[in-house]
Parts: C-alpha cells; sequence; structure tokens
C-alpha cells in the first residue's frame, strides 16, 4: 500500500518502451500515469543528469573544433552541432526497437564478439584519438613541418569540414547516450525529455565553455588530453572492457582542479607585477 497517496509507477501498455499506437486515451491515462509516478520523476532525473555528464564529451569537442573556425563562423557552428547532436538523439529514440538491438553481437574475432555498438564506438574512438593527437601536435609545434599530421601544409578548417567532424562525432556519443537511457528506463517520453533538456543544458553552456577555451590556451592542451582519454575509454568499451565512467570523470575533475589552481597562481602573479610596474618597482622575475 502506498503511504503517500500516490498511485503505483504502473504503464497501461504492454509493449515494451511505454509505446501505444492503438487507442490515443491510453497514451494519455499513460502520460498522467508517469506524471504522477515518483519512481518515474526519480528515473527522470536521474537520466538527465547521466545525459548532461555524458554530454560533457560531446561539447567539449564541439567546443575545441569551433574555435578554429573564424569567429564569426563559431556561434553558428556551435549551433548546429549541438542541433544535430539533439535531432540524432531524437531520431535514435524513433528507432528505439531497431538500437537496442546493436548490443547484440554480429561477428566473432579471436573469441571476442563484436556488436555494431562495439564497431562504432571503436570507429569514434580512433577518430578521437587521431583528431586530439593531431591537435596537440599542432598546439606544440605551431610552425607546419612535412609529417604524417600535416603534411606540410598549413593548419586550416572549413565550416563545411568543422561540421562533418562534429555530425561523426555526435553520431557516435548519440548511440553511446540512448543506449545509456534504454539500460535506465523503457519509457521513451521519460527519454525524450531529458535528452530535451541535456541538449539545451549544452546549448546554454558550449559559448561561455568555448570562450574560456578561447581565452585560455593552456586549457586546450588540458581539453585535448581529456578528449584523447575518453577515446581510448571508447575503444576499450567497444573491446569489450568496461571502464567505470567515474573513474575517468574523476581524473577529469582532478586535473581541471590543478589547472584552476595554477590559473590562479597565474593571475595572483600578473596582478603583483602590474601592481610593482604602478608603484615604480622593477617587476619580479619569480611566481
Amino acid at each position: 500500500m502506498d503511504l503517500c497517496g500516490a498511485p503505483p509507477y504502473v504503464t497501461p501498455t504492454p509493449p515494451r518502451f511505454g509505446l501505444w499506437a492503438e487507442d490515443p486515451g491510453s497514451g494519455m491515462d499513460y502520460l498522467i500515469a508517469l506524471l504522477q509516478s515518483p519512481a518515474a520523476w526519480a528515473a527522470f532525473v536521474t537520466l538527465v543528469a547521466m545525459e548532461v555528464v555524458l554530454g560533457i564529451d560531446n561539447l567539449l569537442f564541439i567546443s575545441i573544433l569551433t574555435n578554429k573556425l573564424p569567429e564569426s563562423q563559431r556561434a553558428r557552428a556551435r549551433r548546429i552541432g549541438i542541433s544535430l547532436a539533439l535531432i540524432l538523439r531524437l531520431v535514435l529514440l524513433s528507432l528505439i526497437f531497431i538500437i537496442v538491438q546493436l548490443d547484440t553481437d554480429f561477428i566473432s574475432l579471436f573469441g571476442h564478439g563484436f556488436s555494431w555498438r562495439d564497431i562504432i564506438l571503436i570507429a569514434g574512438g580512433l577518430f578521437l584519438v587521431w583528431k586530439a593527437t593531431t591537435e596537440i601536435h599542432h598546439n606544440v609545434d605551431p610552425v607546419p613541418s612535412p609529417d604524417v599530421f600535416g603534411g606540410g601544409k598549413a593548419v586550416s578548417l572549413g565550416f563545411t569540414a568543422a561540421i562533418g567532424q562534429i555530425l561523426l562525432l555526435d553520431l557516435v556519443f548519440s548511440v553511446d547516450s540512448i543506449l545509456t537511457a534504454v539500460g535506465m528506463t523503457d519509457d521513451v517520453p521519460i527519454m525524450v525529455a531529458a535528452v530535451i533538456i541535456a541538449v539545451a543544458v549544452m546549448l546554454w553552456a558550449s559559448a561561455p565553455l568555448a570562450a574560456f577555451i578561447h581565452k585560455n590556451p593552456t586549457v586546450v592542451m588540458l581539453a585535448l588530453g581529456f578528449l584523447l582519454m575518453i577515446g581510448m575509454t571508447l575503444i576499450a568499451e567497444g573491446m569489450g572492457f568496461h571502464v567505470p565512467k567515474g573513474y575517468i570523470y574523476a581524473a577529469m575533475a582532478f586535473s581541471a582542479g590543478v589547472e584552476a589552481l595554477n590559473m590562479l597562481a597565474r593571475n595572483a602573479h600578473k596582478r603583483k607585477q602590474a601592481a610593482a610596474q604602478a608603484a615604480g618597482a622593477p617587476p619580479s622575475s619569480g611566481h
């Protein structure tokens, strides 16, 4: 018996994923049951938090890539990239019965079965590792030199190429995001609402994050290191080695905290130098 007086969390329709087609009235009953269910709200809040965390990877890549475009194109590229992320997630949700089958092994190599999800994660991870390594190389050695990364050509990125690369990673992160959502709830309306809110948060945070990365060059290298780690994690997941996300994000949070302390130290040193120059004293050379 429910002591709170709230109706139990019961989906009126028998099919999985809370889909209905025959009677519109049953669909309304289903939505009302979800709105009145504490368990459904708990699943919704948990899923929103999970989708926002998973969206950090997507947002980091979009921010770094769009910062390589001319300033007049950056905001537009970010909006298009995040909009594509939302569209892909909603399309995948509409194909939910097909998406859940991506976890089914279809090929076996060296005694290990691989599903389409594994192949997508491995391909996306390899692309992310290659992209992060390329960007790290060009940040460390900005003078073009003949090598496997640039071929002696200056680094440049067109608007269409940027959108294409964002779309590719959007697909990888979207598949991972939707399969995570499926593992947490069977109710499509909860998934749709959580995805929309998570992508709205990404859109709201994209401009401040991109501006912060652009104004702090040392953060660019840190973010590229994050992308490199995320790429390796995707490859490991695709190969069947489960890496707890908590370890990854804890390492990222620790690294970000150390970099924040370094930034505070540098800013304090700059203020000290400015004050010394204003007083007519020679600036100090130490930290």
